[in-house]
C-alpha cells in the first residue's frame, strides 16, 4: 500500500481504469490538480477530498491504510463511518491517531473508533484562513455532524444562517444541509467532531441549491444528491478512509 494520500488516490484510480480527465471532469476541477494531488505536490480540500473518495468509492479505511476484510463481490457499501476492519485497541495514543493533511491548513486526526461502531470521531484543525472549501461552496452529505469547540474561533455557514463558534460551543445538523467551516481569526481552531451516517451522494452545493435547502426543500437523510445541486457520484467516503493510514 502507497506510504501517502496521494499515492493511495493514484492507485485507487488506476485500479479502475479511470484517467485524470475523465475524473477532473467528473469532479468539475482541473487535470493538473488531481495530478498535483496524486504526486504530492499539493493537499486536497476537504471538499476536494470528499469527493475524491466518493468517486473512486474508496473508504477512510482504505486511504489510511488500515486493511479492511474483502467485501463479496455483490455485497452492499459498508457503514461510510465506525471502523469495519481488524479489532483496533481500546486506548489510542495521541502519536497513533491517523492523520490526513489538507489543503490550506485543515488537518483531521481519527480518534479512537471501535469496530462496528455508528460514529467516527475526528480531532480537527483549522488554521488561520482555512475553509472547508477552498472555492468557498457550501457542501452537503449524508449523516449528522456534532461538534464541540476547544480552541479559536470558527466561522460556520448553515444555509442562510452564519454563527460564529467559541471555545465550549457545540453544534450539531443535519450534513444533507449545505454548509461551510472557515477560520476568520488569527489563530488555529480545533474542536471534536463525531460524524454519524451511512454513504451517500455528496454534492457541491450551489447558490440555488443552498436557496431551495433553506427553504425546505433539501434532501431527507440519506438522499443528498437529490438537489439541482449537480451531486458527484457517491458519498462522504472519506471519513471511512481514516482507518487505512496505520497500515
Amino acid at each position: 500500500m502507497p506510504d501517502n494520500l496521494g499515492a493511495r488516490l493514484r492507485e485507487a484510480r488506476m485500479k479502475r481504469g479511470l484517467s485524470l480527465r475523465s475524473v477532473a471532469q467528473a469532479l468539475g476541477v482541473s487535470a493538473s490538480l488531481i495530478s498535483q494531488v496524486e504526486i504530492g505536490k499539493t493537499q486536497p480540500s476537504v471538499s476536494t477530498l470528499y469527493a475524491l473518495a466518493s468517486h473512486l468509492g474508496v473508504s477512510l479505511d482504505e486511504l489510511l491504510g488500515i486493511a479492511a476484510p474483502a467485501a463479496a463481490p455483490a455485497a452492499p457499501p459498508p457503514p461510510l463511518f465506525g471502523h469495519s476492519g481488524p479489532p483496533l485497541p481500546d486506548v489510542q495514543r495521541a502519536a497513533d491517531n491517523p492523520v490526513i493533511e489538507m489543503e490550506n491548513g485543515v488537518r483531521w486526526e481519527r480518534l479512537a473508533v471501535g469496530a462496528g461502531g455508528p460514529a467516527d470521531g475526528l480531532l480537527v484543525t483549522y488554521q488561520p484562513g482555512a475553509s472547508s472549501s477552498i472555492e468557498g461552496k457550501l457542501m452537503r452529505h449524508a449523516g449528522v455532524e456534532y461538534a464541540y469547540l476547544l480552541e479559536g474561533e470558527l466561522t460556520l455557514q448553515l444555509d442562510f444562517d452564519t454563527y460564529v463558534l467559541h471555545p465550549g460551543d457545540s453544534l450539531q445538523f443535519d450534513s444533507t444541509r449545505p454548509h461551510l467551516y472557515t477560520n476568520r481569526g488569527t489563530v488555529p481552531a480545533k474542536g471534536v467532531w463525531f460524524a454519524v451516517g451511512r454513504r451517500q451522494p455528496y454534492a457541491v452545493v450551489t447558490d440555488a441549491s443552498a436557496a431551495a435547502s433553506a427553504q425546505g426543500n433539501a434532501a431527507a437523510p440519506g438522499t443528498a444528491g437529490a438537489q439541482p445541486g449537480a451531486p458527484i457520484s457517491s458519498a462522504v467516503d472519506a471519513m471511512r478512509a481514516m482507518d487505512d493510514f496505520r497500515a
